[in-house]
């Protein structure tokens, strides 16, 4: 019996590149069931007609405009999961897959079922320019800080690594069962992370499978709170924005994975962006 798995997308006004996703998603060489569920999140650009005309198949769910990520995702996960199924498949709309993708994916997770069942399977994008790993599993990069993650290079065997970010995610019904949906607190980033982390405190297990499954240019730090060339306001208001670093969503986040040092660690972002614009020459308002 072939495995059935729910893909889940959210979609925010860039109508070519869902499409393009969306395309790449229903060509792949697999015996799966699949079934997508893409929340799309008020697109001004029609989004929404452009994908019920080109894939009436699309399980189309609408937003109010103001779902972002997480919340997009979490509507489409907790649609997903009301039916039952057997795998539960993150996709990022800008994620374009290997034809073999999800194939590779389920693969990876039936070597590690046999050992674990709840074993989630993370997938690894490149820029479609430069090759450079873009997004997938990550591993602590610090001994102190809680919240200092590098990319887990894929290797020729799936690989253990800490949580993750949601581009390309295959979640058995197994892990769902257990950690649910994407945490409410969350509107837009940490909730991939914060997944993660839940499930291995669950008991479950992350892991990166072998080789890159496509092509997901990065998000760079230009504009954002990142961006030392900014004044402090501009910084300020990004930081604070729901695509920034929200003071409370951040709080929660700290709160569940920080440590003990959890209060000192939350608190760092927000000094080093007031500390670093007063020492800084910025280029542009």
């Amino acid at each position: 019996m072939a495995n059935s798995i729910a893909a889940l997308l959210t979609s925010y006004n860039r109508k070519a590149t869902t499409l393009a996703s969306l395309d790449r998603l229903f060509s792949q060489q697999t015996t799966a069931e699949l079934t997508v569920f893409l929340v799309d999140d008020n697109s001004p650009d029609g989004t929404a007609d452009a994908v019920q005309k080109q894939f009436p198949q699309v399980r189309l769910l609408p937003g109010d405009g103001n779902l972002f990520w997480c919340g997009g995702m979490r509507c489409a996960f907790d649609a997903a999961l009301k039916e039952g199924f057997d795998f539960y498949l993150w996709l990022n709309d800008d994620t374009l897959l290997e034809p073999d993708a999800v194939a590779r994916m389920l693969a990876a997770y039936q070597s590690l079922a046999a050992e674990n069942e709840r074993a989630i399977v993370v997938g690894s994008t490149r820029d479609p320019q430069t090759g450079v790993h873009t997004y997938g599993g990550v591993v602590r990069s610090s001994r102190i800080h809680p919240n200092k993650y590098r990319l887990q290079e894929p290797g020729d065997k799936p690989l253990p690594c800490d949580t993750m970010n949601g581009n390309c995610v295959l979640i058995p019904s197994a892990v769902a069962a257990v950690v649910h949906s994407l945490s409410p607190e969350f509107q837009h980033g940490m909730g991939d992370f914060d997944y993660g982390l839940r499930a291995r405190k669950a008991g479950c297990a992350v892991w990166v499978a072998p080789g890159y499954i496509g092509d997901c240019a990065a998000n760079g730090a230009s504009g954002g709170f990142e961006d030392a060339r900014l004044a402090m306001y501009s910084r300020w208001r990004h930081m604070m924005s729901n695509k920034g670093l929200p003071p409370r969503e951040y709080l929660v986040y700290m709160r569940r994975h920080g440590g003990s040092g959890w209060p000192l660690y939350w608190a760092m972002p927000y000094v080093r962006v007031i500390v670093s614009s007063l020492f800084a020459r910025p280029r542009k308002a």
